[in-house]
């Protein structure tokens, strides 16, 4: 049996739930993605294999609609955005629980981005079914609903990087997501189903029904509605629920990833930060990748830090006894503690992508004890920008620039160790300037090590490579880029440090037979060959 309904009455809470639609499909495949890539690395290709799956999955969900009967597409859509809502709103705790969990992720992750895809292709046909049972012209109808479905699509677009992650996060966003669509599911319910709707007085097929029929009808239609607005409920309250245990949840799948206990967790627009700590030593992680351990990282900046400043001391320690610093990275103010440290140093500007991460680093008791309060120190200028777009847009000139970024696990990273970076870099450094650049590992990475030298070779730098023992990453790696003259390593060190000394520092600069150079490419911006070098390397550890 067909229904009619009051076209005036249907038509905006038939539009918003279009735009609704939208929105939340595109929510689900944004927040899959940004999920895969925190926790598989490799954004692009997690990101474009999730797309590609999605919208596979969105054409068989619309090849499937065709074979809903006319007189049941209403109470169809009311049960796919119940589903959807489900599926969709649970679908990030459910894959953090079995990233952690379970040995099949990914097989999981793949599962589930077909299932909502499904669905979600099934909801625009059934809408357009909907809109068209009111007799209107087809390129009306289709004008309608494609362009509200593209305007919900906008809207999530921004909303979600910019406003829901780094507020909500990712769990906490797709449970949202789903409430919305279980709302769509209960409106269209209890306004459609068949409050506003009128039946007619003919039966499947054509035949005039009489009063006692059409009662009886009407009173099974009733019922129908009724069932669906009970699972509405239930759907709703086990959303609720995961609304307010997400944080929850997701912090028993990070503590099963991590071995110490978590005692801080945020989520920001560019990353996952985790702070985690036992017998008294905490350690930081980006999306999953270790930052640093307060049992160690003083070797790591010692070694980063000092051999470059050391020399620039002495060498222009008479002709320019200030020296001008910027470090690019090095949000946690660990590598601007270690510059403060001499007292040649008149100013640093401090460069980093992710505000939450300078101000945590800057405003936590805790954690400025580490860094000396060095984030505080009126010599230190922060500024959150991505470094890239900052050295294009500023002409200063430094004598010292100290590269201390995440390393090149996908592509927005990899930019940042390509040869247009490192350009500009040269152009940023005085005469007698020195850049330094964390490297990876030369002994776990020994492609991604020296296709960063070959980089920053091919961008004028004479290069000079070294690597320092941290027990917490291993044997890791740095190199020394200076514009005219080859580095020397210096052969004292004024201050006193808890790792390196003179003996310390010639070993740094000596490559034993296992980690020699290796033939690999430079990593250029459109190739960026450098992504597939890293995976490929720490993909073999």
């Amino acid at each position: 049996m067909k229904l009619s309904f009051k076209r005036l009455q249907t038509d905006s809470l038939l539009v918003l739930s279009v735009f609704i639609v939208a929105s939340c499909g595109l929510a689900y495949e944004l927040i899959a993605g940004a999920l895969a890539s925190y926790v598989l690395g490799d954004s692009v290709l997690q990101f474009s294999t999730i797309i590609g799956t999605y919208l596979f999955a969105m054409g068989i969900g619309s090849h499937l609609s065709k074979y809903v009967p006319e007189e049941k597409v209403l109470q169809r859509f009311i049960e796919i955005e119940i589903l959807v809502g489900l599926v969709g709103g649970l679908s990030a705790i459910a894959l953090f629980l079995a990233f952690a969990w379970l040995p099949t992720f990914k097989a999981i992750l793949y599962a589930m981005v077909m299932c909502i895809g499904i669905l979600v292709g099934m909801e625009i046909p059934l809408v357009m079914r909907i809109f068209n049972s009111q007799k209107q012209a087809f390129h009306e109808l289709v004008s309608r609903v494609l362009t509200f479905d593209y305007l919900g699509a906008l809207a999530v677009s921004l909303l979600f990087p910019l406003v829901l992650a780094p507020m909500l996060g990712l769990a906490r966003s797709a449970v949202l997501f789903g409430i919305l669509n279980v709302m769509v599911a209960g409106w269209t319910a209890w306004h459609f189903y068949p409050k506003v709707a009128v039946l007619s007085n003919k039966g499947l097929n054509g035949e005039k029904l009489t009063a006692q029929q059409l009662k009886a009808e009407r009173i099974k239609h009733h019922k129908v509605r009724n069932r669906l607005i009970v699972r509405i409920l239930m759907a709703m309250i086990l959303l609720l629920v995961g609304m307010l245990y997400a944080d929850r949840l997701v912090g028993l799948s990070e503590q099963k990833l991590f071995k110490a206990p978590v005692i801080f967790a945020t989520n920001s627009p560019y990353q996952r930060l985790i702070v985690t700590e036992k017998n008294g030593y905490i350690q930081l992680f980006l999306n999953g990748n270790l930052q640093f351990s307060t049992r160690d990282e003083y070797r790591y900046h010692e070694a980063l830090v000092h051999p470059i400043m050391q020399k620039l001391s002495d060498s222009t320690r008479a002709t320019k006894p200030k020296l001008k610093v910027l470090i690019l990275g090095g949000g946690d103010g660990m590598a601007a503690r270690e510059v403060l440290k001499y007292d040649s140093v008149e100013h640093i500007t401090l460069v980093d992508l992710d505000p939450k991460m300078t101000d945590f680093f800057a405003n936590t008791p805790r954690f400025q004890k580490l860094n000396s309060n060095s984030m505080n120190d009126p010599r230190v200028s922060v500024i959150n920008a991505d470094a890239y777009k900052w050295l294009e847009s500023n002409q200063g000139l430094f004598d010292a620039i100290i590269i201390d970024l995440p390393d090149p696990s996908h592509y927005s990273l990899a930019k940042l160790y390509s040869e247009p970076m490192y350009h500009q870099v040269r152009d940023h450094l005085t005469a007698e300037g020195l850049v330094v650049v964390q490297s990876t590992s030369p002994y776990y990475a020994p492609r991604s090590f020296w296709s960063i030298d070959k980089t920053l070779q091919l961008a004028g730098f004479k290069t000079t490579p070294y690597h320092a023992y941290v027990p917490s990453f291993g044997e890791w790696g740095f190199i020394v880029g200076s514009p005219n003259t080859t580095f020397e390593p210096p052969t004292h060190y004024d201050l006193p440090m808890a790792f390196l000394t003179p003996s310390v520092s010639r070993e740094m600069f000596s490559f034993p037979p296992d980690m020699q150079p290796i033939e690999v490419e430079p990593n250029t911006l459109d190739k960026q060959i450098l992504v597939h070098y890293y995976l490929k390397d720490w993909s073999d550890e």
